[in-house]
């Protein structure tokens, strides 16, 4: 533990916010250049996408599958406001309370006044890919309050001060060599230590976190968890896992306060079976998983928390529905397929895309939650090579290819609104200049005109035969390829004079 960190109740993550983050094209050079992370996730994607696979062939309506979990999302999305509505209604008669939350600062201010009036000072966490979005750990942690992870990967990262890079497998990264330092040299500082001798065995591992954490579960009197989704004909919240420490959240403190974003809502448990379906083969590659946790409201029997909140966190979604095309991105149940078989995900890490929302469903989503104001969200669009596979995998059949080209476009008009005195390459220009060429034959034909003149210049008068590195702005291009002179003759020139008899 280094001086600056003595003084904090849980591990810090690196310094700096994602937002922070270098343009994705600087990151990812970072992520190539980490081998061993390289390895990593070439072992972790491979077993998880041919999992995937394998479960996925078995079922012979798959395809159907898909569409309904589309049209059942594409729904919420028409009628966001009436199911939101009506959660709100049955999650209240159930005995719980809601909170609403316009974006990060909001929402945290409101889960930091509901731990307070316990009179707590830590909590345990269900594994949340909101509360990460909000950064919640952190601003518990200035309010001081403990946050402890209890998912085992997420308590890997957090031991490491680390940031996640994947949204199921957050450590992905990480190997079992180096999951067994960071227990050996943390565990300690924060807690009940790693046994000694501890080796790097699966089974291991997983026991010296268990035994890390059972400290925590006992005395933990709050927890904070998400919701993979909400229902809004019972007022009912559901977490999917498959290690069962949500589970221990979810029964053993006095006071849960669920943190979820508005898009997490379905209408009936009808629509929930469908993606009961959907969810575990996509992301784990299993027929279903483990622990399946519904609570509507407290515990009628006393087993379980007695202080039900939930949160429901905007957070720039509402922004995302105002955009017909990129509203399909709200279809997203953070499954992690489109991660798992992305070529550029699996050379260059989670950590390269600069947000809680790595991959291709990162790539769209950070710039509609967040703008592309900064230079992190205006490079994510270009984190794709458009190969359209995450496409086939999506469960929700999300057009990731499409809303990449679509979220282009915005960044290239809001670079066009730019002030003027903000410098940009040429190729706006050179677009332009095109545009007026191809815009009229008449314009065609001038620029034929001034290239033959041009080539038979250069060629004739000063021998040049063709064209190597050209400096400026066109240095990256020609210095991997040769350009060779422009024809003295335009087509239509040759053809006046050769055919020009006929019609």
């Amino acid at each position: 533990m280094t001086a600056e960190t003595q003084h904090r109740l849980t591990p810090a993550p690196p310094p700096g916010e994602y937002i922070d983050s270098p343009r994705f094209q600087i990151g990812a050079k970072k992520g190539l250049a980490n081998t061993q992370q390289r390895a990593n996730l070439r072992h972790a994607t491979t077993t998880i996408r041919n999992k995937r696979a394998r479960v996925v062939a078995e079922l012979d309506d798959w395809q159907e599958l898909r569409t309904a979990g589309e049209q059942i999302k594409t729904r919420v999305g028409r009628h966001l406001d009436e199911y939101l509505v009506q959660f709100e209604e049955n999650f209240t008669k159930a005995g719980g309370h809601v909170h609403w939350a316009r974006d990060a600062d909001e929402a945290n201010r409101i889960i930091i006044g509901l731990i307070a009036a316990t009179g707590e000072s830590e909590v345990v966490k269900v594994k949340s890919m909101v509360t990460q979005e909000i950064d919640m750990n952190e601003a518990l942690e200035e309010a001081g309050i403990a946050a402890w992870e209890t998912d085992l990967a997420e308590l890997i990262v957090q031991l490491g001060h680390d940031r996640p890079s994947h949204i199921v497998v957050p450590a992905l990264h990480r190997n079992r060599a180096e999951v067994r330092e960071i227990f050996l040299e943390e565990m300690g500082l924060y807690g009940t230590p790693a046994p000694e001798g501890l080796d790097d065995a699966p089974v291991n591992l997983a026991g010296a976190a268990r035994t890390h954490l059972r400290e925590k579960f006992m005395r933990a009197k709050v927890s904070t968890s998400g919701a993979n989704f909400a229902i809004a004909e019972t007022g009912s919240l559901v977490v999917v896992e498959s290690e069962g420490n949500g589970r221990m959240c979810l029964t053993l403190p006095q006071t849960l306060i669920s943190v979820v974003g508005i898009e997490k809502i379905l209408p009936t448990f009808d629509d929930f079976e469908v993606f009961m379906q959907l969810l575990p083969r996509s992301s784990t590659g299993e027929r279903m998983n483990p622990y399946t946790s519904v609570w509507t409201g407290p515990s009628p029997e006393g087993d379980g928390p007695q202080n039900v909140h939930v949160v429901l966190v905007d957070n720039g979604r509402t922004n995302v529905l105002s955009d017909p095309i990129g509203r399909a991105a709200l279809r997203c149940i953070r499954c992690s397929a489109c991660l798992n078989i992305c070529p550029v995900y699996e050379r260059v890490g989670g950590h390269a895309y600069g947000s809680v929302y790595p991959g291709p469903i990162g790539a769209i989503l950070n710039p509609q939650l967040r703008g592309t104001d900064s230079v992190i969200d205006r490079s994510l669009p270009y984190a794709s090579s458009l190969c359209g596979a995450c496409n086939e995998v999506c469960p929700v059949r999300i057009p990731i290819s499409d809303l990449l080209v679509h979220e282009r476009h915005k960044v290239v008009e809001a670079k066009k609104a730019d002030p003027p005195h903000i410098p940009h390459t040429l190729e706006p220009q050179l677009i332009g200049v095109a545009a007026w060429v191809m815009d009229d034959y008449r314009h065609l034909a001038l620029a034929g005109r001034g290239s033959a003149l041009g080539s038979a210049v250069l060629g004739k008068m000063l021998g040049v035969q063709g064209f190597g590195a050209i400096p400026g702005p066109l240095s990256r291009w020609t210095s991997a390829r040769d350009v060779p002179m422009l024809p003295e003759q335009s087509f239509r020139q040759w053809w006046k004079k050769n055919r020009g008899d006929q019609q």
